[in-house]
């Protein structure tokens, strides 16, 4: 082999060797939310295509026919906690999410066929669950399919599927009050009582706020420089009508913010204070 033929020999190696390790980014990435939720997650994995300037229902995506939501493999939601979609009993799992887009509603539908690739395996007898919801229309436009969870809360939230100018929403609640009781009701009969977790519980859940001043105070009766309790405190004399009291709670929980430099803490204080 001559100096020449070894050298091409070698380009042609080095040139394929490269071309071989080239990663091009996919047409319709993955993307992974995981989001906090009641006592436990929710975690949606799905594929994010782009419109590209077509059109996309009735179209790219036609009406009446089932459709994988999203692309390539079948979108996916985990869930660690029982929960309800549209009213209907989940348990806990990983399921397939699919959509049988409509001009006036959308069917919604979980399905065991994780390992579907889109629509490719799927199975009706698969099927958990199906109901209804009725899409919007947006005033922007997405140019990228996107899912997203919002106006979370304690027992609900929401899941939304958006691209062109389509909102759909999947209403999502869970039971967790009287898991919460239940698990307060024991711990305040044992050597460590957790008073601040039963005010926080009886204000927020049980809008009862008589029990959780009584809480909030026991628990400012062990760390009485705990100054967003002090806080917490005065909103509940507040919604109360004891505008004294908040006022005072209020003044204290300010000056321990100052002492711990907590700016937060400083202008909410006084933010309150200009309403008593």
């Amino acid at each position: 082999m001559t100096r020449l033929t070894f050298a091409l020999f070698i380009l042609t190696r080095f040139t394929f060797s490269a071309n071989a390790q080239v990663r091009m980014p996919q047409p319709s990435t993955t993307q992974t939310i995981k989001q906090e939720f009641g006592m436990g997650t929710i975690e949606l994995t799905y594929s994010r295509p782009n419109a590209k300037g077509r059109k996309i229902y009735g179209d790219l995506v036609p009406y009446n026919k089932l459709w994988r939501t999203g692309a390539n493999s079948a979108t996916t939601l985990k869930f660690t906690d029982a929960v309800e979609l549209a009213g209907k009993k989940i348990d806990t799992g990983t399921y397939a999410l699919y959509t049988i887009p409509g001009v006036d509603s959308w069917e919604i539908i979980l399905n065991k066929g994780i390992n579907n690739w889109g629509v490719d395996g799927y199975n009706e007898t698969d099927d958990v669950v199906r109901f209804k919801v009725i899409p919007l229309k947006a005033k922007n436009r997405a140019e990228s399919f996107t899912m997203q969870f919002t106006d979370i809360k304690n027992e609900s939230c929401g899941l939304e599927i958006i691209w062109d100018k389509t909102i759909v929403t999947i209403p999502i609640t869970t039971n967790i009050k009287d898991r919460l009781r239940k698990q307060i009701e024991t711990a305040l009969q044992g050597d460590k009582k957790p008073y601040w977790q039963a005010a926080q519980f009886y204000n927020e859940y049980e809008n009862n706020q008589n029990k959780a001043l009584e809480y909030i105070t026991k628990a400012l009766q062990e760390n009485d420089q705990a100054f967003w309790m002090w806080l917490y405190k005065a909103k509940i004399q507040q919604e109360m009508g004891d505008k004294v009291g908040a006022k005072v709670s209020a003044l204290k929980s300010l000056d321990l913010s100052k002492e711990a430099n907590n700016n937060d803490y400083i202008k909410m204080n006084q933010e309150l204070l200009k309403k008593l």
